[in-house]
């Protein structure tokens, strides 16, 4: 899984995205880690993000046992789940930001009115995303039978946990050569 992922980020930092997918289809899931570099320069979170949601899209066919012709229509609707999932949390952090810049400041009273105002809007974007998702998520659902709905939760939790052991890997990785330097 990791080694599949090392591969999808890896072709895909070089510029070869179809590659990188098909590439990553004929890395075995037992594969071990390999010693791959995650924070190679030029490679920014965001390109990470991208590439391990394409990672996940080649992975769904075989965990939800899709027809090619059931996977294309599939990759449509997940891709578009996942860019409004990333659009709201862009959003979200850009908001938070604010706030965070808001509660840090020296003139409190000045800021109260802002603050309201912030708030009001970081409240409006998680109701307005939570149901922009909501409507992916049907969208999704509508290609799929109950028990690959079920399926798709459960591949989206595992999926969301092996991403942040790769974080945390990642990081302390990082921090191994920072401190060994």
């Amino acid at each position: 899984m990791l080694r599949a992922m090392i591969v999808v980020i890896a072709f895909m930092a070089a510029g070869g995205g179809a590659r990188a997918v098909a590439e990553a289809r004929q890395v075995p899931a037992t594969a071990g880690p390999a010693a791959a570099p995650l924070d190679a320069p030029g490679v920014s979170a965001g390109e990470i993000q991208r590439l391990y949601d394409a990672y996940a899209l080649v992975q769904a066919q075989d965990a939800l046992q899709l027809t090619d012709e059931h996977y294309v229509r599939f990759v449509a609707r997940l891709k578009t789940l996942q860019e409004i999932r990333r659009r709201h949390v862009v959003a979200r952090n850009r908001i938070l930001r604010d706030l965070r810049r808001l509660t840090n400041s020296q003139t409190p009273a000045g800021d109260e009115a802002e603050m309201r105002d912030r708030l009001k809007v970081l409240r409006d974007e998680d109701e307005r995303g939570a149901a922009e998702i909501r409507k992916a998520y049907d969208a999704v659902d509508e290609l799929l039978d109950v028990r690959q709905q079920a399926q798709f939760r459960l591949f989206e939790e595992q999926m969301d946990r092996k991403r942040l052991d790769l974080l945390m890997r990642a990081r302390q990785n990082v921090r191994g050569r920072r401190g060994g330097s």
